[in-house]
């Protein structure tokens, strides 16, 4: 599939199988001027994003949702990027009701009775809020993360933020995160070292035996459930 769009009346063409640099390139040009964000949870393609981005721009926004449930490790991760991209502004939108509120108000353990719910809640909500601000937002999905990922395209419509999304990362494999990782020095999160292929809340992921970080599942997420994603990205994916 090839691309079409005009830029100050000169054509300019990307395909779905374009370079994660080249469609950084033309997303930066293309919509120059227009409010763009990217999202993390600071997992490991969330940081190479970030690294690609900050190296291209004087200026950027980063939007992450603490969701009080967050890995210690996760924490510090988040103050190592902090410290290592000056020019990234990292900000937080993340939900405002504590986890006791959440208990008196939902029952206790809301993340086992109701997973959905919990995650409507401490990330959906506060996600929909921020991406009210944002006109384009440069995601970190990638094709190969689930059944339900593999038709993402590198450009498209984001009906349920009504918003323009670029996937830069869509062709990508774990192996070549990681090897961007290395070869960029880009700080990522020590629990990738601890048998965790994915990082999110503390009640909702747990270690795969045997992974390592260039590995790629989602089976220590919502372990004994059928859920796989949290729900922001939309369409189950």
């Amino acid at each position: 599939m090839e691309i079409r769009v005009s830029h100050n009346g000169q054509p300019e063409n990307i395909t779905e199988q374009s370079a994660p640099g080249e469609l950084l390139d033309w997303a930066l040009k293309r919509f120059s001027g227009w409010r763009i964000a990217t999202t993390t949870a600071f997992g490991m393609e969330g940081c190479a994003l970030i690294d690609m981005i900050a190296a291209r721009t004087d200026r950027f926004l980063v939007i992450y949702l603490d969701t009080h449930f967050f890995f210690p490790e996760t924490l510090d991760l988040k103050d190592r990027m902090v410290l290592r991209y000056p020019n990234v502004q990292f900000v937080n939108r993340g939900t405002t009701l504590t986890p006791d509120e959440q208990a008196r108000k939902y029952g206790p353990k809301l993340w086992e009775s109701d997973p959905d719910l919990c995650c409507k809640l401490r990330k959906v909500e506060p996600m929909v809020e921020a991406m009210k601000d944002v006109d384009v937002w440069f995601s970190a999905l990638r094709r190969s993360q689930s059944e339900t990922r593999r038709a993402i395209g590198v450009v498209e419509w984001d009906w349920k933020y009504q918003l323009i999304k670029v996937n830069p990362l869509a062709n990508w494999e774990r192996a070549d995160v990681w090897q961007y990782i290395q070869e960029h020095n880009v700080p990522y999160n020590a629990l990738h070292e601890k048998g965790y292929p994915t990082v999110g809340c503390t009640h909702c992921t747990v270690a795969v035996p045997g992974s390592k970080p260039d590995d790629y599942t989602r089976a220590g997420r919502w372990p004994g459930q059928e859920k796989i994603a949290c729900g922001i990205h939309g369409g189950g994916i």
